[in-house]
């Protein structure tokens, strides 16, 4: 990797929507490892209420902001959910010429979109899990709704993140109540019939020489209502195991299944794809284009257990960037 005393990152965290701790919590992470790698990080925060404030907490005209992100050598946007990752950043970072780690507006727009992902994966021939929408520009929920699928069914916002606002509901007659409370975290909800499996996730990036580098499964042990939740996701009480009990058939269904939606999405910087591995063979879950950065975060663990640490992964993330910029 080159890198001079100079050269300075902009890593941004927090962000509207309702994973904004969970983003301070990963920019945090990535300003100690841009640190220890020998660069300047210069830490920036859109705060809950959309304004920006400098590493003091001290609040920054919009303009000012991007000066300070204009004054860097490439940006490390960390923001979860809607007004981030769903795009929005790479939007603001590529309108104004700056180069930023991390996936462009169609990956974000496509990967934050779960509808919009199972359509892709379909097209791919990727299984996802029979589903209706509901609100939003889809119809509303009434009688019939979602009347082809059977229950259990898992509840969400289509552009939810941190599992905040999942419900599993298994009878019917409580299905249209569910997606009115799913409603209070995303206006159009997803609903999908419940997949009996084990959750399997595994991350993908394209490092500075093109290769596409995977990091090794990681299972979810079981938890409690079905859910992989908000509390068991950050409050340590997660059991992982890594590499996850796969046999080889399933390891390489996973495997090819996410090199395949990087691609096709146009993925950059490391994305983590979730799956379930069923009797029936590996069933899509979900697309996050912007993971959890701590050090405790399934993505860093995934390369940990290959061997690569978390400084090393965010250094392999920054020098993608900087090769490109050497190739202008």
């Amino acid at each position: 990797m080159t890198q001079t005393p100079t050269t300075r990152v902009a890593v941004i965290g927090g962000g509207t929507s309702d994973e904004h701790e969970v983003s301070i919590a990963s920019a945090a992470s990535v300003v100690r490892a841009v640190a220890a790698l020998g660069f300047e990080a210069v830490p920036l925060t859109i705060a809950r209420d959309g304004h920006w404030l400098a590493e003091d907490g001290q609040r920054l005209p919009a303009h000012e902001a991007l000066g300070r992100i204009a004054g860097c050598d490439l940006a490390f946007p960390v923001l979860h959910g809607v007004d981030g990752e769903d795009g929005a950043i790479a939007g603001l970072l590529r309108m104004t010429g700056i180069p930023f780690v991390g996936s462009p507006v169609r990956a974000g727009a496509l990967g934050m979109d779960k509808w919009a992902t199972k359509l892709v994966a379909d097209d791919l021939g990727i299984a996802t899990s029979r589903g209706a929408l509901a609100g939003g520009w889809a119809a509303p929920a009434g009688a019939a709704f979602a009347s082809e699928l059977r229950p259990p069914f898992v509840v969400k916002p289509t552009t939810g993140g941190s599992s905040n606002g999942v419900f599993v509901v298994a009878d019917r007659a409580d299905l249209v109540a569910t997606v009115e409370q799913a409603r209070a975290f995303g206006d159009t909800v997803l609903v999908e019939e419940y997949v009996r499996g084990r959750e399997v996730d595994i991350a993908v990036f394209r490092d500075a020489s093109g290769g596409l580098r995977l990091g090794s499964t990681l299972e979810i042990g079981v938890v409690p209502g079905g859910v992989f939740d908000r509390a068991e996701k950050y409050d340590g009480s997660a059991e992982f195991r890594i590499p996850a009990s796969l046999d080889p058939r399933e390891e390489g269904a996973i495997r090819q299944a996410a090199v395949l939606l990087y691609e096709a999405l146009g993925c950059a910087g490391v994305a983590r794809f979730d799956f379930f591995a069923t009797d029936d063979g590996v069933v899509l879950n979900e697309v996050n284009t912007s993971p959890g950065m701590t050090e405790q975060s399934q993505v860093p663990r995934m390369y940990a257990a290959l061997g690569l640490d978390y400084a090393g992964l965010v250094g392999e993330l920054i020098a993608v960037v900087l090769e490109e910029i050497r190739l202008r």
